[in-house]
């Protein structure tokens, strides 16, 4: 097993982050970090949700943010997609020209979980997911299929791959461009990242996956590496580690942190490594810094407190196209 020579890495501080945090981001603080998130070098951001806003107020603002936020060339702006209501309201955004990219959609492995997240059984979400993906093709929108609690389930606890490749094998089979591998409240670990994915790998030849790992037990970094090292390129991530448990009014079944892998400490490590991630690590670490003092709160972060290594002379700021140290550094590749 060795890393890939790059990774494509999806900043998901303003979707996946937000979701559950308590603070009521004003738009123009999101459109701020957005914007911070683009100028890092980030070819992919999860932009927002059209959750149902009586459910999730914090994306009451979605249309608006999408309608503002500075758009940068090659860079694929990502929507989560919870039902057909809320791809109504999309569907205008994008047909007024300040839509998306790619749509997320999400389907448990456990079934147990997913009525109790989305109150439908997998045969009611596939179907539904069915219709979404044909009118996202049509629109020209790429599909992210999400099969969510595939390494165990808060509610039913271990999962059998063969449940993961259901959800799998439904996705590809509609024409989801990629399939993101959940870890949906962080039970993940390396042994266990490699024997599930290793067999879906198997299973489904050519795929492209997304390591997408929570930290709750503090193990989204090596999760994350244990699955690119599988030859995987696409990763998740969140600034300050933010993100977890949506507030659907389900009970809250994860305890301690929730929040994704850490997208400060993962970019700078990976860049340590010698992975091309195309992020300027000191844009990032600002925006960590500025997200604190968004949310009023310090973060999970530990490179904004320690800073990138430095193996030779450094500058105070790197601007895109320079490297930051000089072996294994984190600069953007063109």
């Amino acid at each position: 097993m060795s890393l890939p020579e790059s990774v494509i890495a999806c900043e998901c501080w303003a979707r996946d982050g937000l979701q559950s945090m308590p603070v009521l981001v004003p738009t123009d603080e999101k459109v701020e970090m957005l914007d911070r998130i683009g100028r890092s070098g980030f070819s992919k951001i999860e932009v927002t949700s059209f959750s149902n806003p009586k459910l999730l107020p914090q994306f009451t603002d979605a249309a608006d943010v999408l309608k503002r936020i500075e758009r940068r060339q090659g860079v694929s702006y990502v929507i989560l997609m919870p039902n057909a209501k809320g791809f109504d309201r999309f569907e205008i955004c994008q047909k007024e020209g300040f839509g998306g990219d790619e749509i997320i959609l999400m389907i448990s492995s456990s079934e147990a979980h997913n009525q109790l997240n989305f109150r439908m059984t997998h045969a009611e979400a596939m179907a539904e997911h069915a219709g979404l993906m044909r009118r996202a093709h049509a629109l020209g929108v790429r599909v992210i299929g999400c099969a969510g609690t595939v390494y165990g389930c808060p509610v039913k606890g271990d999962i059998l791959t063969a449940d993961v490749a259901k959800v799998v094998r439904f996705y590809v089979e509609e024409g989801a461009q990629t399939i993101m591998l959940g870890d949906t409240t962080g039970v993940a670990n390396p042994r266990l990242v490699r024997e599930r994915v290793g067999e879906l790998m198997a299973i489904f030849p050519g795929v492209e996956f997304i390591a997408h790992f929570h930290d709750t037990r503090g193990t989204g970094i090596v999760n994350s590496v244990a699955m690119l090292e599988l030859g995987v390129r696409y990763v998740d991530c969140s600034i300050g580690a933010i993100g977890g448990q949506p507030a659907t009014g389900a009970a809250k079944y994860s305890a301690g942190f929730t929040g994704n892998t850490c997208s400060e400490d993962l970019m700078a490590v990976l860049g340590e490594m010698g992975v091309r991630t195309g992020i300027d690590i000191e844009r990032l670490i600002d925006a960590g810094r500025r997200a604190e003092e968004i949310l009023g709160q310090r973060l999970r972060s530990n490179v904004i407190r320690s800073g990138p290594v430095i193996h030779g002379e450094s500058s105070p700021h790197k601007e895109p196209g320079t490297a930051i140290a000089a072996t294994g550094g984190t600069g953007v590749v063109p």
